[in-house]
């Protein structure tokens, strides 16, 4: 089977919640395969955003591309509607100055429908995510 991108919005993802807006930079940036956009947060800590598959996938890698980003908690729900998170990944990205943070992570029991992604801390007052990317496989439609 193809591994595809499954956060592209050309795939189908969708951000159902992002817990703030700049109409300059609205949260559909980081799924739209296009590197010139972006999402970024307006004030305090901590941010989220959640992205919605419409379908179940299992995700074998995840590539976060952002700017000031500390600390990031990445959950899961396998349910047909934005409930029942469970925990999944939680990292401490690393202080890149004058250049995107670049981080890759080898997902493991990577099955969901929805994925929640928390911004706990940052490096400044603001930070912003240039790009989510999940690399994997759809398994089945969510009426399945």
């Amino acid at each position: 089977m193809r591994k595809n991108d499954l956060c592209l919005s050309s795939e189908g993802a969708e951000v159902i919640l992002a817990t703030s807006s700049d109409e300059k930079h609205p949260p559909e940036s980081m799924i739209d395969g296009n590197p010139d956009t972006f999402w970024t947060t307006t004030g305090m800590f901590p941010q989220e955003f959640i992205i919605c598959f419409h379908k179940h996938v299992r995700i074998e890698r995840l590539v976060i591309q952002s700017y000031f980003v500390r600390t990031l908690r990445i959950e899961k729900s396998t349910s047909k509607e934005p409930v029942d998170f469970e925990p999944w990944i939680e990292r401490d990205l690393v202080h890149t100055e004058g250049q995107l943070q670049n981080e890759e992570i080898m997902a493991r029991d990577g099955h969901a429908t929805y994925l929640r992604f928390v911004i706990i801390s940052a490096f400044d007052h603001f930070a912003s995510v240039h790009s989510v990317s999940a690399e994997g496989i759809a398994v089945s439609n969510l009426s399945s």
